[in-house]
């Protein structure tokens, strides 16, 4: 009820069991009404503020003076709705053209598409700041998970990197898929720990501890259990029940897995590394007795088992550290379906403008901060000439 803008009383007008007509003013209500709420938009329209500056002529020098517009206010158009162009090309993925044709159908605001451009690249330019805040953040974080995806600059190949740590997220777009970007970004040495699938170039450039996604190794064991060999059938189907019981391990000490009464029993961090041992022995044996197998996907895929062990564990060990790369992975989902629909960028101030702002709004959805309340009053520190808000958590 506390929400409720408006009430309305409706009456009967005649009874429903013998058809008498009611009377307007009944004198007898029984109990408490039933209550039927709805929930509907207000006449949506543009709020137009007309700033008004007269000359008022000074009483000591005779010359007129005109007071200067709010800083916030200069252009056409108000942080809001400036920030509110950003906010349905990034969230909701809209292509220009539609946002264009929304803000005439929806607020009959009429504008030309260089119009929003001008807006898109004004929000770009606002979070410039919090985004280079992160960036400097990124050498310092205890685990950060990385993963890359194509991207398009006028039809040339780049490469949209993403970071995530566990307060912020972090994209990046790049001519290169190599060591080039991670030194660029984390430096030389990257002292915390790095969560990626097998690409090459993240055993390259991290020579520290590193944790391999279990769920891409997984993939490939389902892949020997297809269309081959009966050798490669039994050593996926072997290699797969041991990492079954491993998970199981962990989803107990997630607290994911109940007993058969129904009663959770996880495990504390010290029991699940004493269980998970034997499994971890057997994996390796199993990997080791394949090494020279005839098969060059089991022999590939045992040399990974073998070679990359110290790098499968971590996450039984470390805390903050997932056995998969699906965080990285579902930051950049969003990035691929944007892609779909605007098919990359056209300049590099465009690759810029994508960066900061899938940024932006993933680490304000991560922190669950409003993204338009973020983005509208960067856009009013921005026109300001002041610092907006900063998207690092006050523990980072």
């Amino acid at each position: 009820m506390e929400q409720v803008q408006s009430v309305q009383i409706l009456l009967p007008q005649q009874c429903k069991h013998c058809g008498e007509q009611m009377p307007e003013r009944p004198e007898t209500v029984l109990g408490e009404p039933h209550r039927h709420q709805v929930t509907e938009l207000p006449r949506i329209e543009a709020f137009i503020i007309e700033y008004r500056r007269p000359s008022v002529l000074c009483g000591a020098c005779h010359k007129s003076s005109c007071a200067p517009l709010p800083a916030e206010v200069q252009g056409q158009f108000g942080p809001q709705l400036t920030a509110l162009m950003a906010y349905w090309t990034v969230v909701c993925r809209l292509p220009r053209r539609l946002v264009e044709g929304m803000l005439a159908d929806v607020l009959g605001i009429t504008l030309s598409l260089g119009s929003t451009q001008k807006a898109w690249e004004e929000v770009s330019a606002a979070v410039q700041t919090p985004y280079q805040e992160l960036q400097q953040q990124l050498p310092q974080e205890k685990v950060l998970n990385v993963d890359e995806t194509g991207w398009r600059t006028n039809g040339d190949k780049r490469w949209l990197w993403v970071l995530v740590a566990s307060q912020f997220v972090f994209y990046w777009v790049s001519i290169h898929r190599s060591t080039e970007v991670l030194v660029t970004l984390l430096g030389a040495v990257f002292r915390g720990i790095l969560c990626s699938d097998r690409y090459s170039v993240y055993g390259k450039y991290h020579q520290g501890r590193r944790q391999m996604c279990w769920a891409h190794l997984k993939r490939a064991l389902l892949a020997l259990m297809e269309l081959r060999s009966l050798r490669a059938q039994r050593f996926g189907r072997d290699a797969l029940a041991l990492v079954a019981r491993m998970f199981r391990l962990w989803h107990r000490f997630r607290g994911d897995l109940h007993d058969r009464r129904g009663q959770p029993r996880p495990l504390d961090r010290q029991e699940l590394l004493r269980r998970s041992i034997p499994l971890q022995k057997k994996l390796f044996q199993l990997a080791e007795a394949h090494l020279d197998d005839r098969d060059k996907d089991v022999r590939n895929l045992a040399r990974a088992l073998f070679t990359q062990a110290e790098h499968l564990y971590i996450f039984l060990e470390e805390e903050g550290v997932e056995p998969t790369n699906n965080s990285a992975e579902r930051t950049l989902r969003t990035a691929v379906q944007w892609r779909k629909i605007c098919f990359g960028n056209r300049s590099r101030q465009g690759e810029w403008a994508v960066a900061r702002l899938l940024t932006v709004v993933q680490t304000c959805k991560l922190q669950q901060r409003p993204v338009l309340s973020y983005l509208t009053q960067a856009v009013i520190c921005y026109r300001r000439g002041s610092t907006p808000p900063s998207l690092l958590h006050k523990s980072a």
